[in-house]
């Protein structure tokens, strides 16, 4: 044991990732010839839009395969007309999928089998399909899921000033972002805020899906491009104006704009979701960096749902204060491609030792309490465990720290490792269905081997 406030040696990302790929192995699921991940074990091991989609995403430096899966049981699954019950609507992704209707005892909620109640899985999927087709999924598969890319840029469009959601039924999920709890979205005195909500970080992902959508459709000789480059520009430009929060210690984006259009000021990690979107200046997100690196949300174990300054903050919150290994993950990942190395740095250290206390299985979330004054952290006695995107934050973590980002189509790769973890070694990965191994020396050189041949490393700026 280490007394609280002592330190120890973290271990390196390889031990945790092996148990974590066996976990992942366990929620494997098919849908005729497609592969994709159950959310996770016991509560969600079911198709879940969200979920799938950034497990899939994380993963894509083991191979597309996964990806496409997931990609074309969600196609098969997207809305086609307006219903409030389920949420569906024509182009949206699909939240969740069961064998029957649910209802939740105790609580107000009664869920369709088939349930649309999410505001992001949309965007999520434009992106994951721009991303495997970068990693090198086949040309042909991409180019088959061109028209929902399509039918769900013209949801995306639907939503003329910020993508927002309500719950229309009054039955179903009143918050539809990644924190979907009821209590999640909270202002900074710890008052709930009222829908329509527009999520901080569900913008970045309407912004990079916009982008991400009108690259496939040049690529591939389909019209419409210019539209969603300048639906992200707007989008950005009224992001910009209206959700910045002014406080003595920062300007930090909020974590929301309620349904007056009044930003929801907590102090949160979704904002780290923003980082490598492209939405923010590189100003900006040298703020978000600041914020996001304060012992507020970084002084635990990875990354607070919300900080410890926030009057709704509690460490065994579900959403308002615990730690959660994929929202860790995919901020340090966010921190490490903008160049914030020490901050994403002591995220990946918390994630570690975390992920050693737990016996190298990273469960769904626990406890945010301070590294000072705890040894290991407080387990969540409802956690799910395993959990596909907790899982698979141990990819994201070895990723960040090798810096390998693919662009098959462009027959390049960028090397730019900038997550100071020490010698780095992986082998297997997958650059356009190939092996390859790669590898970062204590000094931060990058190695990479066994790329095709029509594949170049190309050395980041």
């Amino acid at each position: 044991m280490v007394p609280p406030g002592g330190h120890r040696r973290r271990p390196p990302p390889g031990p945790l990732a092996r148990p974590l790929l066996d976990d992942l192995a366990s929620l494997r699921l098919t849908d005729g010839d497609d592969t994709y991940l159950g959310a996770g074990v016991p509560w969600f091991l079911t198709l879940f839009g969200r979920d799938s989609i950034w497990a899939a995403r994380m993963l894509l430096p083991l191979g597309t395969e996964l990806a496409a899966g997931t990609l074309r049981v969600l196609a098969r699954s997207q809305g086609t007309r307006d219903d409030d019950r389920s949420g569906e609507a024509p182009g949206k992704i699909m939240h969740e999928l069961r064998r029957q209707d649910t209802r939740h005892q105790g609580e107000r909620m009664e869920l369709p089998a088939a349930y649309y109640g999410t505001v992001d899985a949309t965007p999520l999927w434009i992106s994951l399909l721009h991303d495997a087709w970068r990693w090198g999924m086949p040309p042909e598969e991409v180019a088959a899921l061109l028209p929902h890319v399509e039918a769900a840029l013209a949801w995306l469009g639907t939503h003329t000033d910020f993508v927002r959601y309500v719950d229309k039924s009054g039955r179903g999920l009143a918050n539809q972002g990644w924190k979907d709890s009821g209590d999640a979205v909270r202002y900074r005195d710890g008052r709930q805020a009222e829908p329509p909500i527009a999520l901080a970080e569900v913008q970045g992902y309407a912004y990079q899906a916009a982008l991400h959508g009108a690259t496939l459709l040049d690529a591939f000789d389909r019209p419409g491009a210019d539209r969603w480059r300048d639906y992200a520009g707007a989008l950005a430009d009224r992001f910009r104006a209206r959700y910045w929060v002014d406080r003595p210690q920062g300007a930090y984006p909020a974590l929301a704009l309620d349904g007056d259009g009044r930003p929801v000021d907590a102090l949160t990690s979704n904002i780290g979701h923003l980082l490598g979107t492209g939405l923010l200046t590189p100003k900006e997100s040298t703020a978000v960096a600041e914020a996001l690196a304060s012992p507020a949300l970084s002084g635990g174990f990875g990354l607070r749902t919300m900080s410890t300054q926030d009057a709704g903050f509690s460490p065994l919150s579900y959403h308002c204060g615990s730690i959660w290994a994929h929202d860790t993950a995919i901020v340090l990942a966010g921190l490490a491609r903008e160049g914030f190395g020490p901050a994403a740095a002591k995220l990946a250290d918390g994630l570690l030792i975390a992920g050693e206390a737990f016996g190298y299985r990273l469960p769904e979330l626990y406890g945010g309490d301070d590294r000072a004054d705890f040894a290991r952290p407080m387990p969540y006695p409802a956690a799910c465990r395993p959990q596909a995107w907790s899982a698979a934050a141990a990819v994201v973590v070895l990723h960040a720290a090798l810096g390998i980002y693919p662009d098959v189509p462009a027959g390049r790769v960028t090397l730019r490792p900038s997550l100071p973890l020490g010698a780095v070694r992986a082998r297997g990965l997958r650059i356009a269905g190939t092996p390859v191994d790669a590898s970062v020396d204590a000094s931060g050189q990058a190695t990479l081997t066994g790329l095709p041949a029509t594949i170049t490393i190309q050395e980041a700026p």
